[in-house]
């Protein structure tokens, strides 16, 4: 039976890390949405034509990583600001070679304290509003309450998302330390900084997971 949080009524659905995506009724495709720094940071290595082990991500990403694992029964895809018009149109040609409508929950990834608890993280608000504006933009508009005030709120603050990326708290603590950059840089990954990281559509490059690997969606 449908339950009242679960948005299955909807083909574009928006949630909230791990929890959010357990809430959500089983989608086709799940999007997974973490700025700074998992998604920026995958994409740009897939773009470049490397493979990101998902595994080793865990070891610097305890937030992107975990919603990925989290959805392994779906077709899992890496979304972005820097790739987010890809993204839609990967999710557009899923649906057109399985021949029937695909669902699909855009999941912002958010910050997890250490006390547990899910932080707000704007910039995975607007990568995710991005992408559901993406989406809507090549018809997939049958979106949920919850996806589309993240589409609209990203609509409305386009011209101001390179200034609130940059000022957001997330930002701010990547500047101020380097353990996590230190394990992406252990892994050979290059860290994508925030100001690239708010480049939207700067790339075409869109992971899926493949197994344990991020590879680039063709």
């Amino acid at each position: 039976m449908p339950q009242p949080f679960d948005q299955s009524s909807y083909q574009v659905r928006f949630e909230w890390g791990v929890a959010g995506l357990e809430r959500l009724a089983p989608a086709d495709v799940v999007v997974v949405v973490d700025v700074l720094r998992f998604s920026s940071t995958v994409t740009d290595a897939v773009a470049s034509g490397r493979t990101v082990s998902l595994t080793d991500a865990a070891t610097w990403s305890r937030d992107g990583a975990a919603v990925a694992a989290a959805a392994r029964e779906a077709t899992v895809l890496i979304g972005s600001l820097r790739n987010a018009a890809a993204t839609a149109r990967a999710v557009l040609e899923i649906q057109n070679r399985r021949q029937q409508r695909t669902s699909v929950a855009v999941i912002a990834a958010g910050e997890l304290t250490d006390a547990g608890d899910l932080r707000f993280a704007v910039e995975d608000l607007l990568g995710a509003g991005t992408i559901i504006a993406a989406l809507s933009d090549l018809g997939a508009d049958h979106t949920s309450p919850e996806a589309a005030a993240a589409c609209e709120s990203a609509r409305g603050l386009r011209r101001a998302l390179r200034h609130l990326l940059t000022a957001s708290g997330s930002a701010k603590e990547i500047a101020a330390g380097v353990q996590a950059t230190a394990k992406m840089e252990a892994a050979g990954l290059t860290p994508t900084d925030p100001k690239a990281a708010a480049e939207v559509d700067a790339t075409d490059a869109v992971p899926v997971l493949d197994g344990d690997e991020f590879v680039a969606f063709v």
